[in-house]
């Protein structure tokens, strides 16, 4: 017997009073999520297997929360492949809610079903700040109520973030939490054309009208103090008037340190950036606190003859980032020169035009090498007592030779004596830029009677800096062909983040890694790779790298197994 048609099992207006309950109650006591609803970028036409997928659309809703004493699921658990959270929640949301909200603005040629939550759909949880991936939909519970299915119960776990998985969407929330599921690959990059420093210097004795004195060569730390807040300042009396021509007063900063068992800071060392000159006698070095904490740092000024004066960047250059470059003032001993002349294809005579400084021993003579490439002439130097080269005496002739021939004489410190010269000491200081921004003295050198040079290292990779990577933009190494995404991107520090980084290929140090282009709504941008720090610093379980290098270090299995005999 059919059912009595005078007895209903659920009107359309019951039906209806009992959905807007169910929704009111998920306003009251649910909980505010973000709905990822998947959309499929490609899929296996054999395995009928998602190889790839995007989520790009985010809707707002409320959701009943069914856990009451914390996540289910196994938690964190330590397996072979490292720390797993397998964290899981359900969720229920109205089925009305998602019919009328979200269905409607789906696409259904990007999607296997529109008319329900999919699995495989992501749900942002701001509570937690955790994303959840939908792995079951329940759409029966209740059971048919008055004849109808008001809900759905989505079970969810803690998502594991796929390779071919792309998300971005309009919530900037949700781009942040994407970022700490997504394996996170770190790369200090350097502009393809960074641009190496340079700087000049003079003699101390050319920065005034004063024809004698001295500079000060470096100054003696005794005592370093103790209990320093801030640098002091490091007051240098002021230099003497000669004949009515003022001497360049000296300066110089503290350089500070902390010190075990010492409260504050100490001195660590005194730098000049400017040794200054026409000095008579040493000038009072008072080492001043800038407030009220911090005593007891004590130095002297010892002078130096023939020294220098303060060093002038002239290029700060660029793409240093933090590696601080070396930078070397050429010796006050100066190499002799001389020049030949030839007669018959051979070396007939030879020439002192410089017998340069200090030496102490006969140096190496060489004259080039003749077109022919054989018989190339030699000769010795001699050195006279006032450790210059007085004269070159010519051991064999040579052959071949249709031009005069280059003659180098060594400036070696082999050859040289210490007496009567030291040769400059400075250090290097960056800007916040990765340029360099001051050299200054820590020993400003005596017994220079020419201008020296300054040379300072290039940074590690030379290039132009080009641009600035997007957010999400997808990026490519030109040698590796490696793939992945911006996460971040610091122009200042050159400090590159990118998750999904293709399976097989992995970026290089010293490719270069481009945008995808203007054209294709990314960067032109273009940097080489520096060093790469594989190890997910955003995962806080993540020490698969510290583990298995120390791991390494107690089983070696790159010569045998230690396990077995083969």
């Amino acid at each position: 017997m059919p059912l009595s048609p005078y007895f209903l099992q659920g009107s359309t207006s019951e039906q209806k009073l009992v959905q807007d309950i169910i929704n009111e109650q998920l306003r009251i006591y649910g909980q505010d999520i973000v709905y990822l609803p998947r959309k499929i970028v490609n899929k296996s036409t054999i395995f009928k297997e998602i190889t790839a997928s995007k989520f790009d659309d985010s809707f707002r809703m409320e959701a009943y929360l069914l856990n009451y004493e914390g996540f289910e699921g196994s938690g964190d658990v330590l397996s072979k492949f490292g720390v797993q959270t397998t964290d899981a929640v359900t969720f229920v949301i109205s089925k009305q809610k998602y019919e009328d909200f979200i269905t409607p603005k789906l696409d259904g040629s990007e999607m296997e079903v529109i008319t329900r939550p999919q699995e495989g759909d992501l749900i942002y949880f701001p509570l937690d700040n955790t994303i959840f991936e939908i792995k079951y939909v329940e759409a029966k519970k209740p059971f048919y109520q008055l004849n109808q299915l008001y809900v759905y119960t989505l079970s969810c776990e803690v998502m594991d973030m796929e390779l071919d998985e792309q998300i971005e969407t309009s919530i900037e929330a949700v781009n942040d939490a994407v970022v700490d599921f997504g394996y996170i690959v770190t790369l200090s990059m350097v502009g393809l054309g960074a641009q190496t420093a340079q700087a000049s210097l003079v003699r101390a004795s050319a920065t005034s009208g004063i024809s004698t004195g001295f500079a000060v060569g470096y100054i003696d730390l005794i005592n370093d103090g103790t209990a320093y807040t801030a640098p002091p300042t490091i007051g240098i009396s002021t230099a003497p008037t000669i004949d009515g021509e003022r001497g360049i007063d000296a300066v110089a900063v503290a350089i500070m340190t902390s010190r075990s068992g010492q409260t504050g800071q100490s001195l660590d060392k005194i730098l000049m950036t400017n040794p200054g000159y026409g000095y008579t006698v040493p000038p009072t070095v008072t080492i001043i606190p800038v407030n009220q904490y911090g005593s007891g740092g004590i130095a002297t000024a010892v002078l130096a003859h023939n020294s220098l004066s303060n060093i002038t960047v002239t290029t700060s250059g660029s793409e240093y980032g933090s590696v601080v470059p070396n930078t070397v003032v050429s010796t006050p001993a100066i190499a002799a020169e001389a020049t030949s002349t030839i007669s018959s294809g051979s070396v007939n005579s030879l020439s002192i035009t410089n017998g340069g400084r200090y030496y102490g021993s006969a140096p190496t003579v060489t004259i080039a090498t003749p077109p022919t490439g054989i018989n190339t002439a030699t000769a010795t130097a001699t050195v006279s007592a006032a450790g210059t080269i007085s004269a070159l005496s010519i051991t064999n002739a040579g052959v071949g030779y249709t031009i005069a021939p280059v003659v180098t004489i060594s400036n070696a410190g082999e050859f040289k004596t210490n007496v009567g010269y030291a040769t400059a000491q400075v250090e290097t200081f960056l800007n916040v830029n990765g340029g360099v921004a001051q050299i200054r003295f820590s020993n400003a050198g005596y017994g220079y009677l020419h201008t020296p040079t300054v040379t300072i290292d290039p940074p590690v990779i030379a290039g132009l800096s080009k641009g600035d990577y997007l957010y999400r933009e997808k990026v490519t190494g030109v040698d590796s062909d490696a793939v992945g995404y911006v996460v971040r991107w610091d122009n200042d520090t050159r400090i590159l983040q990118v998750n999904n980084v293709s399976e097989g290929n992995m970026f290089i140090e010293g490719e270069k890694v481009v945008g995808i282009g203007t054209t294709l709504n990314g960067s032109d941008s273009a940097y080489l790779v520096k060093s790469i720090n594989r190890q997910d610093d955003t995962d806080l379980f993540g020490d698969n790298t510290p583990f298995e290098t120390e791991g390494d270090a107690i089983l070696d299995f790159t010569e045998q197994n230690p396990f077995g005999e083969f």
